[in-house]
C-alpha cells in the first residue's frame, strides 16, 4: 500500500498470522499453505485469530501461513501447499476437493480454488481488522499471477477472489511487478538507470513455477519507453521441484543407511512431502553466503515411535552444486531447447515439467520469441539456421529460488556467455517482496503517478476452424493479436455464424505466445504448429431470444481484453440487436479438450452423410412409411455400406450421426427391432461420451431418457443394448449421474427374490455381465465404493471351484470379474479427476488376492494386475515396490504380453489393444487414452 509519510515509499502491511499454537504475530508475508489438525492435535483456542471468521472452504479446525507450514513440516498428510500450481492443472477438477492430494480418508480436503479463496479471505479479515473504516473489498486491489496463468487459471482465481468476498479486482503478470517494482524505486533517475538498455529478461523463479518475460526499452521525448513484448508458456518448475529432487536423494541414503532396498522402501505421498519441506530449509542454509559444509536431514518416525524410528541423512554442500545448480541451472553452452520426454513428472498429484532444466526452458523462450528480441536489440536477421538466440542485455531476477546466490550467479553467467559479453543484472533488494510492492506500483502508474509498462494481450488467441485441417497443422482464425491493448473492443468482422436459438454452442481456442513471422491481425486465417499452442477451456452459451424471433440467428464473434486481465469473447446479433457472452468452462478438467488427440481439426465429412441421416430419417423419421424389420436390422450394416467400416468412422461423423439419431429418439418406441438399433447405434456414436464440441450437451439431452427406462424390457437384446448404451457414454456423465446408475447397478446384481418383485417399472433388468461392465466403467464414483465394488468381485472370484484348468463356465467368470476389477482398480482413471482411483493400500491388498492365482490358466488376472498396478509416477496412487516386484515377477513368469510388463514398470502410454480391452470399445479415431 502506498505510504502516507509523504516520500512515495510503499509500505508493507504486517499480516497477522499464527506463528505456533496459540501466538499471533505479524510477518510481511504469509505463505500459501493450509493444515488441518487432527481432532485432538491441538487444544481448543490455539487456532484463535484477532477476528471471528468461517473459513470460506468450509473446514472448521485449519491453521494457515506460517503456522501451517511448521506444522505441515511435523506431521504428514494434512498440509494444503502450491494453490497456483493446482489452479493451473487442467488434469484434475479444481473445483472440487482434492487437497491436500493423497491424504487419508479422515482429513478434511479442499478445492484448489476454495484453499487460494482462503489465503485471500485471510488477507481481507487481516486488513479489515487493522482498518475498519477502509475496508480491504473497498480498495483497488491488485492480484499477481504468473504471466503464464491460461485464461482457465486466470477466471479460477477471480472465482477464488468472488468467494474471499474480492469481487471486483484486477490481475496483473508476476514479472511485470517484479519490474515494475524496480522502475518505482529507480523513478527519480530512470533515464540514466535504463540509457544503455534495450530489452530486459525477467525470469521470476518461485516455489512452483518459473516465468519469463521480455521487455523492450525505448527513449521517448527523452525518457524511457517500456513495452513489453514476449511471456513464456506455463511451467510447473521451481523451487519445489529442487526441494523433491533433494528430498529423493536424502530418501535413498536414508534406506542405504538402515540397510534397505530404496526402490521397496518408498516413503508414502505424505512422508515423502514431510521429508522435502525439511530438505528445503536444509537448501536454504547450504545456499546461504556463510553455508556449513553439511546439514543433517531429520526424519521423524510415526505414531508412538516418533523418536525411536528417526531417520537421518546428510545434505553436502557438493550434492547443491551436483543437483540443484548443474541439473536446474546447467550452463547448456549450446542453448539447447527443453528436453521432452515420453511422460512428465508427477509427484503429489501435479505434472511437473519433465526436464527440470530452467536454462534449457530459457533458451527456448527467446528462441520462441527471437524476431522480436532482434528488433528490440536492433540486431539484422541474416536468415541463418539454426536461428541464433538474440540474448537481452539486462536481466532482472525475481523469486524465493534467488535468494540462493549462487543460483542466481549461475543464471548471470549463463546468460552472459550466450550472449558473449557481460550481463546488466537490475538489483532486486528483496525477491519474496518485490512482487507485492510492484503490484501497488502498477496502480500508481496507472493513475500517472509511476513509471508504467505498455503491455496488451500477452498471446495472440485463436479459433480453431472444423473441417479445414491442413496436414499436420491447425486451421485457425486469429480473434485477438499479441499486444491488443486492454478494453479494446476487437471484431471478427469477416466471419459470420449462424446460431440455433436455445441450443448450445462451443467455441475452441488456442493460444500462442510464439513469434511466427509478421504479427496476425483480427480475421486472419493462420495455420498453426499443435506442439507451440496452449489449448483453453472451451467457450459456451446458450442463445436466448425473444419469442417471435427466428430459428437461427447470424452473429459475429468480438473479444476483448478485460481491464482485469481476462479474455472476454461475445456474440453480437448481425443487426445489433442482441448480444451474449460466452463463459469459459472450467467446472472440471475439459473433456472436450482433455480427450481430443486430434488437435482440435475436424476431418472433412464424407459426401455421403445425407444419403446417411435420410438412412435413419426412413427408419427412425416421424413420417417414415413402414419399415421392414429386416431393413431396421440392416439399418447399421447399410451406413457401413454408405459410410465403410464403423470402426474407421472420424468423431465428427460420429456425433453427426448421434445428432440425427437424437433428433428422432421417439422412432425406437415403434419396435424392439427399432429400439435395439436406436440404443446400439446411439450409444456407438456417442462413445466415450466426451470429446468433441457440444458433447455435454448431447449427454444432457440423453440423460434425460434413463428414468424412462426402454420401451419394450421384455426384449432381453433390447435391454442388452440399454446398459451398453450406458457403459460406452460413462466418460459424459456427472458424478450425480454416476452415483444414479450405480443404484441401478446395485440393486440389478445384489436384489433378492422378494424386492425383485418390487422393481420399478422403468428400471431396466441387465445380466451379470452387463452389470459388471457398466459398472466398472463408472469412475467417477467415490473411491470408496470402488473398494466395495471391488471386495465384491474378489468374493466372487474366491467362489469359483479352484484345482486344474478352468472349464469354459468358469474362464468366463474369471474373464468378466476381472476384467471389471482391472477398470475398477486401475491407477491411471480414463475420464475422472485423478484423486478418485481406489486408494493404493486396497490395491495392494486385491493385488495379493490375485498373485495367489495362477496367472498361465487364468490369463485375465495378469491383466487385471497390470492396471492395478500400472506405473502413474504419483506417490498417492502408485502402490508399494515391493508389491510391484512381486508382480513383474509374475508377469514375466506367465508369458504376458510386454505392454503389461511396461507398464507396471514405467510411466507409458497404453497401446491400441490394451486400451480397447479396457474400454471394452476401441476410441473413435482421433481421441486417445491420456491418463
Amino acid at each position: 500500500m502506498p505510504s502516507d509519510n509523504g516520500k512515495g515509499a510503499i509500505e508493507l502491511m504486517s499480516i497477522d498470522q499464527l506463528v505456533a499454537p496459540g501466538e499471533v504475530a505479524g510477518a510481511p508475508l504469509l505463505p500459501s499453505m493450509r493444515y488441518h489438525p487432527g481432532a485432538d492435535e491441538l487444544a481448543p483456542g490455539e487456532l484463535q485469530l484477532p477476528w471471528n471468521v468461517a473459513d470460506v472452504a468450509g473446514v472448521e479446525r485449519v491453521a494457515l501461513g506460517r503456522l501451517a507450514r511448521a506444522l505441515g513440516a511435523a506431521t504428514p498428510g494434512r498440509l494444503v501447499a502450491s494453490a497456483k500450481s493446482w489452479l493451473s492443472h487442467p488434469g484434475v477438477d479444481r473445483m472440487a476437493p482434492i487437497l491436500p492430494w493423497g491424504a487419508d480418508a479422515d482429513v478434511p480436503r479442499v478445492s484448489p480454488v476454495a484453499a487460494s479463496a482462503s489465503y485471500l479471505a485471510h488477507l481481507r479479515a487481516a486488513w479489515n481488522t487493522r482498518f475498519p473504516r477502509q475496508p480491504l473489498e473497498r480498495q483497488q486491489i491488485v492480484l499477481t499471477v504468473p504471466a503464464s496463468f491460461d485464461e482457465g487459471a486466470r477466471a479460477l482465481t477471480l472465482e477464488a477472489a468472488r468467494q474471499a468476498g474480492l469481487p471486483d479486482v484486477r490481475l496483473l503478470e508476476e514479472p511485470q511487478a517484479a519490474l515494475y517494482d524496480w522502475l518505482y524505486r529507480h523513478r527519480a533517475d530512470l533515464g540514466a538507470q535504463l540509457s544503455d538498455t534495450r530489452l530486459v529478461l525477467v525470469a521470476d523463479v518461485g516455489g512452483g513455477t518459473t516465468d519469463f518475460s521480455l521487455v523492450k526499452v525505448e527513449t521517448r521525448d527523452g525518457e524511457p519507453s517500456l513495452t513489453r513484448i514476449g511471456v513464456g508458456n506455463h511451467l510447473i518448475l521451481g523451487g519445489d521441484n529442487m526441494d523433491l529432487a533433494l528430498a529423493r536423494l536424502v530418501e535413498a541414503r536414508m534406506a542405504e543407511q538402515a540397510g534397505e532396498d530404496a526402490a521397496r522402501t518408498r516413503l508414502s505421498s505424505a512422508r515423502l512431502a514431510q521429508l522435502t519441506e525439511r530438505c528445503r530449509a536444509a537448501k536454504e542454509r547450504l545456499l546461504a553466503d556463510d553455508a556449513p559444509s553439511h546439514v543433517t536431514v531429520t526424519l521423524l518416525g510415526a505414531g508412538s515411535r516418533l523418536i525411536g524410528a528417526s531417520r537421518k541423512a546428510n545434505l553436502e554442500r557438493a550434492d547443491i552444486e551436483r543437483i540443484v545448480l548443474d541439473g536446474f541451472f546447467p550452463l547448456n553452452a549450446t542453448q539447447e531447447d527443453a528436453k521432452r520426454a515420453r511422460a512428465g513428472i508427477v509427484e503429489f498429484g501435479l505434472p511437473y515439467a519433465s526436464d527440470p532444466a530452467i536454462t534449457r526452458h530459457l533458451a527456448g523462450f527467446l528462441r520462441q520469441h527471437a524476431a522480436a528480441a532482434r528488433e528490440a536489440l536492433g540486431l539484422p536477421d541474416d536468415g541463418a539456421l539454426p536461428v541464433p538466440v538474440p540474448v537481452p542485455d539486462t536481466v532482472l531476477l525475481n523469486g524465493g529460488v534467488f535468494r540462493g546466490a549462487a543460483l542466481a550467479q549461475r543464471l548471470v553467467d549463463t546468460l552472459a556467455a550466450w550472449r558473449g559479453a557481460p550481463m546488466r543484472v537490475l538489483h532486486n533488494d528483496n525477491p519474496d517482496i518485490a512482487v507485492a510492492r510492484g503490484a501497488v506500483a502498477y496502480t500508481l502508474a496507472r493513475q500517472g503517478l509511476a513509471p508504467g509498462i505498455e503491455s496488451g494481450a500477452a498471446r495472440s488467441y485463436y479459433l480453431l476452424l472444423d473441417g479445414e485441417a491442413q496436414g499436420d497443422r491447425l486451421r485457425t482464425v486469429c480473434l485477438l493479436p499479441r499486444g491488443t491493448p486492454a478494453a479494446l473492443e476487437v471484431a471478427l468482422a469477416d466471419r459470420s455464424f449462424a446460431l440455433r436459438v436455445g441450443r448450445p454452442v462451443r467455441f475452441h481456442l488456442v493460444s500462442t505466445v510464439a513469434d511466427s513471422g509478421a504479427p496476425p491481425q483480427a480475421g486472419d486465417l493462420v495455420d498453426l504448429d499443435p506442439s507451440g499452442v496452449v489449448r483453453l477451456p472451451a467457450i459456451a452459451t446458450v442463445l436466448r431470444a425473444a419469442r417471435g424471433a427466428p430459428a437461427e440467428i447470424p452473429v459475429r464473434l468480438v473479444t476483448t481484453l478485460s481491464e482485469v486481465g481476462t479474455l472476454d469473447v461475445h456474440c453480437v446479433a448481425e443487426d445489433g440487436g442482441q448480444r451474449w457472452q460466452l463463459a469459459f468452462q472450467l467446472r472440471s478438467n475439459d473433456s472436450d479438450d482433455g480427450g481430443s488427440g486430434d488437435d482440435g481439426q475436424e476431418e472433412a465429412l464424407p459426401l455421403e452423410l445425407d444419403a446417411a441421416v435420410d438412412k435413419i430419417e426412413r427408419v427412425f423419421g416421424a413420417r417414415s412409411k413402414q419399415v421392414d424389420p429386416k431393413e431396421v436390422k440392416q439399418l447399421r450394416a447399410g451406413l457401413e455400406h454408405l459410410l465403410g467400416a464403423r470402426e474407421r468412422w472420424t468423431t465428427p461423423l460420429l456425433r453427426r450421426l448421434f445428432d440425427a439419431l437424437l433428433a428422432r429418439a421417439k422412432g425406437r418406441r415403434r419396435s424392439s427391432e427399432h429400439e435395439r438399433a436406436w440404443l446400439n447405434l446411439a450409444g456407438y456414436c456417442l462413445r466415450p461420451g466426451f470429446g468433441h464440441p457440444l458433447d455435454e450437451w448431447r449427454m444432457e439431452q440423453l440423460w434425460a431418457m434413463f428414468e424412462g427406462g426402454v420401451q419394450h424390457p421384455r426384449d432381453s437384446q433390447v435391454r442388452a443394448e440399454w446398459w451398453t448404451l450406458w457403459r460406452r457414454v460413462a466418460g459424459g456423465l456427472s458424478t450425480e449421474s454416476q452415483l444414479r446408475v450405480l443404484d441401478d447397478f446395485a440393486f440389478n446384481l445384489q436384489a433378492d427374490a422378494s424386492e425383485r418383485g418390487r422393481r420399478p417399472l422403468t428400471l431396466v433388468d441387465g445380466s451379470e455381465e452387463d452389470m459388471l461392465r457398466v459398472g466398472a466403467s463408472l469412475e467417477r464414483i467415490p473411491s470408496a465404493y470402488k473398494a466395495e465394488i471391488g471386495e465384491w468381485l474378489l468374493g466372487q472370484i474366491d467362489a469359483i471351484p479352484s484345482g486344474g484348468k478352468p472349464d469354459a463356465r468358469a474362464s468366463a467368470r474369471y474373464g468378466r470379474y476381472l476384467w471389471a476389477l482391472g477398470r475398477v482398480g486401475a491407477r491411471q482413471s480414463f475420464q475422472s479427476s485423478a484423486h478418485e482411483v481406489a486408494p493404493p493400500d486396497v490395491a495392494e491388498r486385491w493385488l495379493e488376492k490375485l498373485l495367489q492365482l495362477d496367472w498361465r490358466k487364468v490369463e485375465p488376472a495378469g491383466f487385471a494386475a497390470a492396471h492395478i498396478a500400472r506405473m502413474t509416477g504419483d506417490r498417492s496412487r502408485d502402490i508399494d515396490e515391493a508389491v510391484r516386484a512381486d508382480v513383474l515377477r509374475r508377469l514375466a513368469s506367465s508369458g504376458a504380453p510386454p505392454m503389461w510388463t511396461a507398464m507396471v514398470r514405467e510411466v507409458v502410454e497404453l497401446d491400441q489393444a490394451v486400451e480397447t480391452r479396457l474400454l471394452g470399445d476401441a476410441l473413435p479415431p482421433g481421441l486417445k487414452l491420456l491418463r
